[in-house]
């Protein structure tokens, strides 16, 4: 599904179909069920922000809780420098402007969506048993942000399930759950 936002900016999102899957590790593996839901087929990119937020990365930059992040710039680049918040905030007026319903995933969802949903072949990671295939990482990425949608998709579609930079879930983060 195309989400036109303006003239000239629009977002893929992807249908994931529910189903249960195993969520956890060890002794702590479930089995969890999830409906049917749309997923971004990439990060927010700071172009989208651009529009949506009217703000920059750089208005959103904040040094002291960044860690060693530099700011790095780009329309390309995913959104990297805004607190929980500020994505709720992206999401409300997402809504606005397309007048369709959006939000964040739930921890769940974006682990279902990361491991292939439906479609899953086991892969250790999002997409690959090899990361630098589907991931930024320490071993690719030299330390710095990459562009959305560069390395190869995961069975539904979606990129950089794995690596690049840390996205926001709408309920909470785990890592007993990141391993996927």
């Amino acid at each position: 599904l195309v989400v036109k936002v303006n003239d000239t900016l629009s977002i893929n999102m992807m249908c994931v179909e529910g189903g249960t899957f195993t969520w956890g590790e060890g002794s702590a593996l479930q089995q969890v069920t999830v409906d049917n839901y749309m997923i971004g087929q990439t990060e927010v990119t700071q172009a989208l922000w651009k529009v949506v937020m009217e703000t920059t990365p750089e208005d959103e930059y904040d040094s002291s809780t960044s860690g060693d992040a530099a700011l790095q710039v780009g329309d390309s680049l995913p959104m990297a420098y805004m607190s929980w918040n500020d994505a709720q905030m992206f999401v409300e007026r997402l809504s606005e402007l397309t007048g369709l319903a959006f939000r964040l995933p739930t921890e769940i969802e974006w682990v279902y969506a990361a491991k292939g949903g439906q479609r899953s072949k086991g892969y250790k990671f999002a997409g690959s048993d090899i990361l630098q295939e589907v991931a930024w990482c320490g071993t690719n990425a030299k330390g710095e942000i990459k562009q959305v949608g560069q390395l190869r998709a995961n069975e539904l579609g979606t990129y950089d399930m794995s690596g690049n930079v840390w996205e926001w879930c709408q309920d909470w983060y785990s890592s007993t759950y990141y391993s996927s």
